[in-house]
């Protein structure tokens, strides 16, 4: 079943980047008492991702934390050593904090998890845009068609003015 509005996060872990380097975190610690937009992301690297997706959150930043939030948060099905060289590679550093998924754990509890094995690209997250206050889903937007409209960063900040 997939997420919605007013459902709390599955408990579970990502892999993080920290100075003391990577690590294990609840989602419940990385949630909990905050305002965080999360996107997923089907992989790092890959076009629509890396060209559309994710550079609209980093020039958004500043808006998006204008409007009370916290952390902005990005998934993918990737390990933390992907997820690492692509936020230094696309600027996210500092501004997006990467979660690597790297098993799908996250995107199968959330019902967010998209089958591209016939692409031969494995079990991957949906794109998506989400709004988590305090582990709770206040939005989620999911990409219905290819390109990025539903969650993308100009769609978020007014979900999130709508909100406020």
């Amino acid at each position: 079943m997939t997420l919605k509005p007013g459902d709390k996060l599955p408990a579970v872990e990502f892999t993080v980047a920290t100075a003391d380097g990577s690590q294990k975190m609840p989602a419940d610690v990385i949630f909990g008492g905050r305002k965080v937009v999360v996107i997923g992301l089907p992989g790092a690297f890959t076009p629509t991702c890396s060209m559309n997706h994710l550079p609209g959150f980093i020039a958004a930043h500043d808006a998006i934390k204008a409007l009370g939030v916290d952390t902005i948060a990005c998934t993918a099905v990737n390990d933390i050593h992907v997820m690492k060289a692509w936020a230094k590679a696309s600027g996210a550093e500092g501004k997006v904090t990467m979660l690597a998924d790297g098993n799908a754990e996250f995107a199968k509890a959330a019902g967010l998890e998209l089958d591209l094995t016939s692409a031969g690209m494995g079990l991957r997250s949906r794109r998506y845009a989400m709004l988590v206050d305090d582990g709770v889903v206040k939005a989620l937007n999911i990409e219905t068609e290819r390109g990025v409209n539903a969650s993308s960063a100009e769609t978020m900040l007014e979900t999130v003015k709508g909100l406020a």
